[in-house]
């Protein structure tokens, strides 16, 4: 790493997933800043950053209220939920970092970073991986299959396989791959069905993919998001939180089917994972409405494709969301 930068990791956001990764890498010994704001930051200064669940540990961690403290960087991971995310962006302009990268939902954090950034300095990136952020202030930690990073461009690229040593080194399982897009919006695909489901049936993620009716209707809207993503010349992959390409391909029965055998496994190796929308939805945060299912609809807009599940569910959501506001 360069010495002459003041950190090795800066971390814009300090709720569940920005919690894990910084933590991890500041008890493996690298330097990271968490960048915070109110409450949160005050409970990590007071007390660091406590994991339960997958890792059970605390460790202190250098916290940053104020933006223009931040100077230099070797690694930028913006952890935040998506809304405001282009102003929390521009707030680090003045900074120098030698690559960034977004744990967030959805592929319009990409733009952002390179509008931001320069597409130079960005690297693609998704995550399997889960936490919750406790009214305490702990972090349970509760499913680690992997941050995937690679180059936006395609191909092989050392600086992502050496992210993703140091980030699986500490703890946080991580590979590099040269087809990071596909998987990006792979992911994405799916993780539009999981969210729909997750807010409307305020279920654990394992309840509603065992029903057979709930797990119909995320096939069917993970299919329209597969055709938003074949008709923006994207290939998909099962290489994702549920087997995208597969749920696209098969027979509706067959896919139905795999969602439920995916619950079942929830059921077993993760029945307290909550989607992240769900935990917003019963803490009183704003959902990733807008910069997600809002996102899909306008590209498919503007190919003329008609998706009504995607379209229902992203008014819906939003329905939602603004009635809890009221």
């Amino acid at each position: 790493m360069n010495a002459a930068v003041e950190y090795e990791f800066a971390i814009l956001g300090a709720g569940a997933m920005g919690s894990i990764v910084g933590a991890h890498l500041a008890r493996a010994g690298h330097s990271v800043a968490m960048l915070a704001r109110g409450a949160r930051a005050a409970h990590l200064e007071a007390h660091g950053i406590r994991i339960r669940g997958l890792s059970d540990f605390s460790t202190p961690v250098r916290t940053l209220r104020d933006p223009t403290q931040l100077h230099s960087a070797n690694v930028l991971i913006v952890a935040t939920k998506t809304p405001g995310t282009a102003e929390a962006l521009a707030a680090l302009r003045h900074a120098r970092f030698g690559v960034t990268l977004s744990i967030q939902n959805g592929p319009l954090k990409d733009e952002l970073l390179t509008q931001a950034f320069g597409a130079e300095r960005v690297l693609g990136a998704l995550a399997d991986t889960s936490g919750e952020l406790l009214s305490a202030g702990d972090v349970l930690f509760t499913r680690n299959v992997n941050i995937l990073v690679g180059e936006l461009a395609g191909g092989e690229s050392s600086r992502a396989q050496e992210l993703a040593r140091t980030l699986d080194a500490a703890g946080v399982r991580a590979a590099a791959t040269p087809e990071i897009l596909s998987l990006e919006w792979s992911k994405f695909c799916s993780w539009v069905g999981l969210i729909a489901l997750a807010v409307t049936t305020r279920a654990a993620t394992w309840k509603y993919l065992c029903d057979a009716d709930s797990a119909l209707v995320l096939v069917r809207l993970v299919r329209e998001m597969g055709r938003l993503a074949q008709a923006l010349g994207l290939q998909l992959s099962d290489q994702a939180i549920l087997p995208t390409r597969r749920l696209c391909e098969a027979s509706e029965a067959e896919a139905v089917s795999v969602v439920t055998a995916a619950g079942a496994h929830y059921r077993i190796n993760a029945p307290q994972h909550r989607m992240s929308a769900l935990q917003d939805v019963e803490a009183g945060r704003a959902l990733e409405v807008n910069e997600t299912f809002g996102y899909a609809l306008q590209k498919a807009r503007a190919l003329e494709l008609k998706l009504p599940l995607l379209e229902t569910f992203t008014l819906l959501l939003g329905a939602i969301d603004r009635a809890r506001a009221r």
